[in-house]
């Protein structure tokens, strides 16, 4: 029984065993009472990681003694939910309900997924119950999220997680036998965050390290297992955002190793693809920026590419984005500027347009001087005459300097017959 996680060991079979979401399955609750009349439609648990959402499906599927299949969307794809639908289909029969089929991280899966379930859902082959951490209204079709309810799920309360303390150590077999003194818990619930299955798996932590016949739990201890069980992956916490740092990091240092190791660590953690992708995009246009100008091109493309495709082949696009990034040429010049030039808008305040660049759509506007003087580029050599395009108090200014790698030095020699007076230096 040791071997099973005590998350696992303590998994409630029972809506009475359920702790948390009492406005969701507390008594005369909305959810409740659809479950307790047997007619429940398709819907999906919209809420954080570890609070119940897996649990309540399973609870719901044997309340209700339906066939339960469970799918993730995270590992599953068209495919599998094709056969699962399948599989469903031979279980109906005229006066059975149908089975349910339980999709965890229903917002991972691509349109082409959500798709192949909506002729199922339609025809009453299966009730859909979804799980997802994002905002259904905009990772879920709308042809299938118009067929579902959404129900809210919210992380647990503090006096729900002391419950769920409370029930661990009185209930669970192992840890009662044991000589527990829980002296602080603010550190322990702090770095659940809410989170059930979290704070089973810090209590089990710190009761493991324990080699004495007694186990103290405070906040000393807690933070000190924590730091030395720092490969747990937690992609709401500080540890998400160390990973993310090194991910980044890694390609900005131009090491492939780094960035393939780090973004394998937020694919193993269960992060979401759609996160990690917006960051290529970010370090794409920050560190790279002119170096490589096809960097950003193929960080967007990435981005679009996992939103259709999903887990498990997203991992290969990604990867193959994070080495090319890597590996690419550096600038961080385009960055800079614009960071320049907000703080130069910040010192300088609303500095007027200057009037040769103003619109003139009437003619008192013409009359006013707006647009005057305006030299339109294309009508002159080479397509450039040189003008001012700064208000006159900071018209020397340079905000763009290019840097040393092949594209920017055609970019430098341009600007310097472009503009003699400024990246003449």
């Amino acid at each position: 029984m040791i071997n099973i996680p005590l998350a696992e060991r303590l998994r409630p079979k029972s809506l009475d065993q359920y702790i948390g979401q009492k406005h969701v399955v507390g008594e005369n609750a909305v959810l409740r009472k659809v479950i307790e009349s047997g007619k429940i439609p398709s819907f999906i648990l919209w809420g954080p990681p570890g609070v119940g959402k897996t649990t309540l499906a399973s609870i719901i599927a044997a309340k209700l003694d339906r066939p339960f299949h469970k799918l993730s969307a995270i590992n599953s794809g068209v495919k599998d939910v094709r056969e699962a639908i399948q599989k469903a289909k031979k279980q109906r029969f005229f006066s059975q309900p149908n089975p349910i089929l339980f999709i965890d991280e229903i917002h991972r899966f691509s349109k082409s997924q959500q798709d192949s379930l909506l002729g199922a859902v339609e025809q009453g082959v299966v009730t859909l119950i979804g799980a997802t951490t994002e905002n259904p209204s905009f990772e879920v079709i709308s042809a299938l999220l118009s067929r579902c309810q959404v129900y809210v799920l919210e992380h647990l309360k503090k006096e729900e997680l002391q419950e769920l303390l409370t029930h661990a150590l009185e209930k669970d077999e192992y840890l009662k036998a044991l000589d527990i003194d829980v002296q602080e818990t603010e550190a322990l619930f702090r770095h659940s965050n809410g989170d059930a299955r979290k704070l089973l798996n810090i209590l089990e932590i710190v009761v493991n390290a324990e080699t004495g016949d007694k186990v103290v739990i405070n906040d000393a201890n807690v933070a000190e297992r924590l730091q030395q069980n720092i490969a747990l992956y937690d992609k709401q916490g500080e540890l998400h955002y160390d990973i993310i740092s090194a991910f980044i990091k890694s390609i900005r240092g131009s090491d492939p190793n780094g960035a393939v190791y780090w973004l394998a660590r937020m694919v193993e953690g269960g992060e979401d693809v759609k996160f990690i992708a917006r960051r290529l995009i970010i370090s794409a246009a920050e560190d790279i920026g002119l170096a490589n100008p096809n960097a950003l091109l193929l960080a967007n493309n990435c981005f679009q590419a996992v939103n259709v495709i999903g887990f498990p082949e997203s991992r290969i696009i990604l990867s193959q984005t994070a080495v090319y990034l890597a590996t690419s040429p550096k600038s961080n010049s385009t960055y800079k500027a614009i960071g320049e030039a907000q703080a130069l808008v910040r010192k300088t305040g609303n500095l007027p347009v200057p009037l040769h660049l103003r619109n003139a759509p009437t003619g008192l506007m013409k009359n006013l001087g707006y647009g005057k003087e305006y030299k339109y580029s294309h009508s002159y050599e080479g397509n450039f005459e040189q003008q001012s395009y700064l208000p006159k108090e900071i018209e020397k200014r340079k905000l763009y300097t290019p840097q040393a790698n092949r594209q920017e030095e055609g970019i430098l020699k341009r600007l310097k017959v472009w503009w003699k007076g400024i990246y003449n230096y």
